[in-house]
């Protein structure tokens, strides 16, 4: 017996056209469009079709779920995160988040949505898969990303065609589960990306913490910045620790190591020493001895950066240096001193209201 799918009924009438206003005309002359938030007001809906959102929270202005009516005004464009159904005029929106227009054109923004590659990206990955001449990395993007044989240095700084020999001794270099920073090389059509490691400043990552935030859209999140690496001075006794910031929202904070400085001015190496030095030893698996200090203040900038994307804030360089400088003085502030590091709930909101100000 056939079976006739019938067409969703709406769950209210269509607006009629007393009810649109002509705020359409105001909203396109005032700013030009340049990504602002909408207004539900100006796009002719309905009093019983507006969204109701927390007033206090900026986050949540003009946020809209998968089947919101944004607009039924023709002369408005649909952009990502929308659609329109078929024999009607309506712009709805097909996922939860914010709602933004460039001149005529609606889009929604996701608030949280999977990482985008782009070439020229640095990304923090973890290696999940070794194959016969490549790594399957995450990089917490729709598709597992491809790390080669051939786009890594071998130790020592050897220049060479890889052989049958490297690719059996392929663990050596990566093996599932280690961490790694790499640059985005290549983009194939579906989305797939290619990454490399053929530079000092990329490679295993050892001696520190990993932290996977959650906000990748709504304005929190990694944000690409002019600088995405770089070393700043722990306070309350901890020592220098390195950030690096990926863009796929990765992140990963550990101790500042010096030991390549301190080599080449004691063996007066030239560069290209440096260089068959440092990767003699960048696939190491063994972490070097952290003092408690140092351990406290990587897990206090941790937190810091989880308070941010809680609060609906950017992360990026100069937001994370004000926030740990914020957050050591708040926990002088305690009665535990310096080892006073929870920065969640009430003292997140305390932290980032700071930042604001």
């Amino acid at each position: 017996m056939p079976i006739t799918i019938l067409p969703p009924k709406p769950s209210h009438p269509p607006p009629s056209p007393h009810d649109i206003s002509d705020a359409d005309s105001e909203l396109s002359s005032d700013d030009g469009g340049g990504g602002a938030h909408l207004d539900f007001a100006s796009l002719g809906l309905p009093s019983h079709q507006k969204s109701t959102h927390p007033p206090n929270n900026p986050l949540f202005t003009n946020l809209v779920t998968p089947g919101t009516l944004i607009t039924p005004d023709h002369q408005w464009m649909r952009g990502h995160g929308t659609y329109i159904p078929p024999s009607t005029t309506n712009i709805t929106s097909s996922l939860a988040g914010i709602t933004t227009r460039t001149n005529k054109l609606i889009s929604v923004s996701p608030l949280r949505a999977r990482y985008t590659p782009e070439v020229g990206d640095l990304v923090v990955g973890r290696v999940l898969e070794v194959q016969a001449k490549r790594w399957r990395v995450d990089i917490n993007s729709i598709q597992l990303a491809s790390l080669p044989l051939s786009a890594i240095n071998l130790p020592g700084g050897i220049l060479r065609k890889r052989t049958e020999t490297d690719e059996l001794q392929i663990r050596t270099f990566f093996a599932e589960g280690d961490l790694v920073v790499a640059e985005v090389q290549q983009l194939f059509q579906d989305g797939g990306a290619v990454l490399h490691t053929r530079s000092l400043k990329y490679g295993k990552l050892r001696n520190g913490l990993f932290v996977a935030l959650s906000g990748q859209g709504g304005g929190s999140g990694v944000v690409r910045s002019r600088r995405q690496v770089w070393t700043m001075e722990g306070q309350n006794g901890g020592g220098k620790m390195d950030v690096i910031l990926g863009v796929n929202g990765y992140v990963w904070i550990s101790k500042h190591i010096e030991q390549v400085a301190k080599e080449l001015e004691q063996k007066h190496m030239g560069i290209t020493n440096m260089e068959e030095s440092v990767s003699a030893g960048v696939y190491s698996s063994q972490n070097d001895f952290i003092d408690s200090a140092t351990m406290r203040e990587i897990a206090r900038l941790r937190n810091v950066v989880t308070a941010l994307v809680e609060n609906g804030c950017r992360v990026d360089e100069d937001m994370v240096i004000r926030g740990y400088a914020e957050a050591c003085e708040m926990a002088m502030l305690g009665e535990t001193g310096a080892e006073d590091i929870y920065l969640g709930g009430q003292r997140g909101e305390e932290l980032t209201r700071a930042l604001r100000n």
